[in-house]
């Protein structure tokens, strides 16, 4: 079930996400930012992105953060906690800003897109071990986080090297590398990510910011660079995804055939959906598609957030053969439409 009010802060939540979210500013219509007259407000954040989808999924959740004492702040733990994520350990800060940023509609065909951020010195920035409840951070079986949160401040890279480090108790760390060169004030980015990567037990990267960050080709070769974790998901956008465990080896999945809205805020859906197999105990094959299916909701959205599939839709789904899989075809309000014993069957059509 999922929380319903504020939680002891060491209460044990299934999932708790650390990180920045920012209020987002999505357009009344396309065009250049220059050229865009208004614009509808939203809600942006890699960690409590997942957080959100895992509540809406089913599972506690829990998010922390920092937020300026502000009415954007206002805004965002009122709409995280309205997913029913557990916000009471996000904290206030009276001496600086929560942050925005602006970004204009995708190109369908080339998923160009423009994102002004306005994040410099935000609340989020100065988390440290200090002003963070480590307790609260570890109390969830899995603790996720992202390289984002590396990226904001040496405080907030002191926090996530203080949260991975090795030691009994641990939660399972999840890390989701998402690397954004713009957010690295020098070249060690790369490196610092590579090695936070390597102390978590379960890192989702994309293909191509495994090339971008470190030079590698091939989802084989990012794995042999990360022989730590338990399970390495490298994402392959339309290719699908594998996964590489350490005592199963590769398993691949394809991506079903998906009608994009807009291609924002679909990692953060597949890390959501590839833990809540997880926390069920799913299988490696089962785990990438729930992955899957929880990026298509987004996709098939405007936002960074959409409703995720009922579970036994989802299940249902994730049980198809390998060719009923492939023929697979999402659009638009593919999880909002009323349900029946036959569902999975009528979504299979040849693209």
């Amino acid at each position: 079930m999922t929380s319903t009010g504020p939680r002891n802060a060491h209460d044990v939540v299934d999932v708790v996400a650390l990180g920045e979210s920012m209020v987002t500013f999505l357009p009344s219509r396309p065009g250049r930012l220059a050229d865009v007259p208004s614009f509808e407000r939203a809600i942006g954040g890699a960690e409590s992105n997942v957080a959100c989808a895992l509540a809406a999924a089913g599972h506690s959740a829990r998010w922390i953060s920092r937020v300026g004492d502000d009415g954007f702040g206002d805004h965002l733990v009122e709409a995280i906690g309205s997913y029913g994520v557990d916000v009471a350990s996000v904290r206030r800060d009276p001496a600086r800003p929560t942050g925005v940023y602006f970004r204009t509609a995708g190109d369908r065909a080339t998923d160009a897109h423009e994102v002004a951020y306005y994040r410099a010195g935000s609340a989020a920035s100065v988390m440290s071990a200090a002003n963070v409840d480590p307790a609260a951070a570890r109390a969830g079986r899995v603790l996720h986080l992202s390289g984002i949160t590396a990226a904001l401040s040496g405080d907030c890279l002191d926090l996530l090297w203080e949260l991975t480090e090795p030691r009994a108790g641990r939660p399972l760390v999840s890390f989701d590398v998402n690397f954004r060169e713009g957010l690295w004030a020098d070249a060690h980015g790369p490196r610092v990510l590579l090695d936070l990567a390597r102390r978590a037990d379960l890192v989702f990267v994309g293909a191509d910011e495994a090339e971008a960050a470190w030079g590698l080709r091939g989802a084989a070769g990012v794995a042999d660079a990360l022989p730590e974790p338990g399970l390495v998901v490298v994402k392959q956008g339309g290719g699908g995804a594998v996964a590489f465990a350490k005592d199963s080896g590769a398993t691949h999945v394809r991506a079903p055939h998906v009608d994009i809205v807009a291609a924002v805020g679909a990692g953060d859906a597949f890390a959501a959906g590839f833990l809540s197999a997880t926390l069920r105990g799913l299988s490696v094959r089962d785990r990438i598609r729930h992955g899957h299916l929880m990026a298509a909701a987004v996709l098939t959205t405007p936002g960074d957030l959409a409703t995720p599939p009922a579970r036994d839709h989802a299940d249902r789904l994730a049980a198809l053969d390998d060719m009923a899989w492939g023929t697979l075809r999402l659009g638009p309000g593919w999880t909002t439409r009323a349900q029946d014993p036959h569902r999975a069957e009528q979504e299979v059509r040849t693209p």
